[in-house]
């Protein structure tokens, strides 16, 4: 388990718990499109509330299951804004087509992770009630569909769907962006053109500072990552190292 996500677990099952006793917690917290400019807070406070049992068990799952590798392929700090804005970003659009309602709940922020889990892992299977196999891709666009229908299609079943869109929509604008100010990206356009041989001596020096990462200071997840990372430059050699795995390297030799 990694940090953030263990915190974010943490503080909604307590926030859970805190509002199950007193339910004045739900009505002072909670978000509601139209009232927003007279409790601004609540932007952020709907996030940690939870209508029911099953309401917080289907987010928490959500972000155990998701959550963890994902904070470990951004970094907590990129995954913290990731789930905020998704988060905020469910806000706005209820802001826009659902002003009346009143929203509670993690899912736009969770809606944030499981769209950059399929971004980065489009066909790893996700295994729906433990048994049948989804490629990540086709779950999240079967959600998103589900999203659209339920959105504007006017239905009232009670489900936030325009949250769980702009959970969707902020979360895919900040990874572009994220990826398009990455030190990663811009490495990748020079790769465009050949290298010039000076590139040889640059990766003789990065192989010698990529393999005295300090694997101990590691969090586990981060280390059998490491540990594959090292093993495949040491079987084919830095030239075949994917940009993502120079930019893992990079992020641990540098911290």
């Amino acid at each position: 388990m990694t940090t953030w996500v263990s915190r974010l677990l943490f503080t909604n099952v307590v926030v859970f718990m805190l509002s199950a006793s007193n339910p004045q917690v739900l009505a002072e917290f909670a978000f509601v499109p139209a009232g927003v400019l007279a409790r601004p807070w609540t932007v952020f406070t709907y996030m940690f509330l939870h209508a029911g049992f099953m309401h917080l068990l289907f987010n928490m799952l959500g972000l155990f299951f998701f959550g963890p590798r994902l904070e470990v392929r951004l970094g907590s700090r990129s995954f913290l804004t990731l789930y905020f804005l998704s988060g905020l970003g469910g806000a706005l659009l209820s802001v826009l087509f659902a002003p009346n309602a009143a929203i509670v709940g993690a899912s736009g922020a969770v809606f944030g992770v499981f769209l950059g889990f399929a971004l980065f892992w489009p066909t790893e299977p996700i295994y729906i009630w433990g048994i049948v196999p989804v490629q990540a891709r086709w779950l999240v666009a079967f959600m998103t569909a589900l999203a659209l229908m339920g959105g504007f299609g006017g239905a009232r079943d009670g489900v936030a769907h325009f949250a769980h869109l702009g959970g969707f929509v902020a979360a895919l604008a900040y990874l572009k962006i994220l990826e398009r100010k990455s030190p990663l990206k811009q490495s990748q356009k020079k790769t465009e053109t050949p290298k010039p041989a000076a590139d040889a001596s640059s990766d003789k020096g990065n192989i010698e500072r990529w393999r005295k990462i300090d694997r101990h200071g590691l969090h586990e997840v981060n280390r059998e990552e490491l540990e594959r990372v090292l093993a495949k430059l040491a079987a084919a050699g830095a030239t075949e190292l994917t940009l993502d795995e120079r930019a893992f390297l990079d992020r641990f030799s540098s911290a």
